[in-house]
């Protein structure tokens, strides 16, 4: 009753600020509350996100493991986004990456090299936008945990105008991706359900991450480093770890990054403290790359790099110890995402 409740209060026909009993058509805000008390079931309780940590902000913090906000919303609505009679099936959590353990692990100085290597020619070039499909846990009081699976492509115009379209996967098919991205336009195949399809007028900054990157090391670590602290009295401290890795997957949800600039980035996680080899990994794109893993409070993240460049292919974040008050064990994906050319 109190659900019911709570959407009549929200359609309210005869807001304070109106005229009290006045007759005529209900606005289109009071429309669509009474719609849904008539025609929908009760929503489900409100969604219980895990909280942040520390030092960990903006778009990458993400509320931990890195949706867009607007995506939190769905985590209430996975039926409507997935549909189908099988949804409790389709939004089933993914099992966490399986790292094949090499008897010696590849080290980040030999991937430097390598990158190194890879940029002589300065191909691939650096391009803005991207091609991203990323998973994301989301939580209820009342229900089991969800994944919510998203793939987004973003691409920029010549007048500085770009367009975004998101679609949800079918995590029933892992790793088949449910774009097109083929021609000017991305475009959604039969199988992809579109979230939202946007195009922004255009619009310029000389700040990360709109700026473009740098393809040196000294120059992509300030670069990170302000991307990661937006603060204009931001510490000038060597950015930790976790800081690096989100600043990252930020910098790669809006650049597709060149030779050069992936050769960088592979010097900076060169030396980065903590982040160390596991082993050999498949991605679930079914591209083969080296793990890399970082232990962080309780979550483990893991660096995908592709073995002959050192581009990063993907990142994914798993518990590393149970939180029962959210209804997770150790080893369960928190959320991941893999990054296209």
């Amino acid at each position: 009753m109190a659900d019911e409740l709570e959407l009549l209060r929200r359609a309210d026909p005869v807001p304070a600020d109106g005229p009290h009993l006045a007759d005529g058509p209900l606005d289109a805000r009071a429309e669509e509350g009474l719609r849904r008390l008539l025609h929908e079931d009760p929503p489900r309780r409100r969604t219980r996100l895990l909280p942040t940590r520390p030092g960990r902000r903006g778009p990458r913090a993400r509320l931990v493991w890195g949706l867009a906000a607007g995506l939190a919303v769905l985590a209430v609505a996975a039926g409507a986004v997935l549909g189908g009679p099988d949804t409790r099936h389709a939004v089933a959590a993914p099992r966490p990456l399986t790292v094949h353990v090499r008897a010696t692990p590849v080290p980040l100085r030999d991937m430097v090299a390598l990158a190194d290597a890879a940029a002589a020619a300065g191909e691939p070039a650096l391009r803005k936008g991207t091609h991203v499909q990323s998973w994301s846990l989301g939580m209820s009081d009342d229900k089991p945990p969800v994944v919510l699976p998203e793939e987004r492509v973003v691409r920029w115009r010549a007048d500085a105008g770009h367009t975004e379209l998101v679609v949800a996967t079918d995590p029933r098919r892992p790793g088949r991706p449910v774009l097109s991205d083929e021609g000017d336009t991305p475009h959604e195949v039969a199988d992809g359900h579109v979230i939202s399809r946007t195009t922004y007028p255009p619009m310029w900054s000389d700040a990360p991450p709109q700026a473009t990157p740098p393809h040196t090391a000294a120059a992509l670590r300030a670069y990170l480093t302000e991307l990661a602290r937006p603060q204009p009295d931001r510490s000038t401290a060597p950015l930790r770890t976790g800081e690096l890795l989100d600043a990252t997957a930020e910098l790669l949800d809006n650049w597709t990054l060149g030779a050069r600039e992936s050769a960088a980035l592979v010097r900076l996680f060169a030396g980065a403290d903590g982040l160390r080899p596991a082993g050999d990994v498949t991605d679930r794109l079914g591209r083969r790359g080296h793990a890399y893993v970082y232990d962080d409070g309780g979550v483990r993240h893991m660096l995908i790099l592709e073995p002959r460049t050192g581009t990063v292919l993907g990142m994914e974040d798993t518990f590393a110890v149970a939180v029962p008050e959210y209804g997770v064990k150790a080893g369960d994906v928190m959320g991941y995402s893999a990054w296209m050319r």
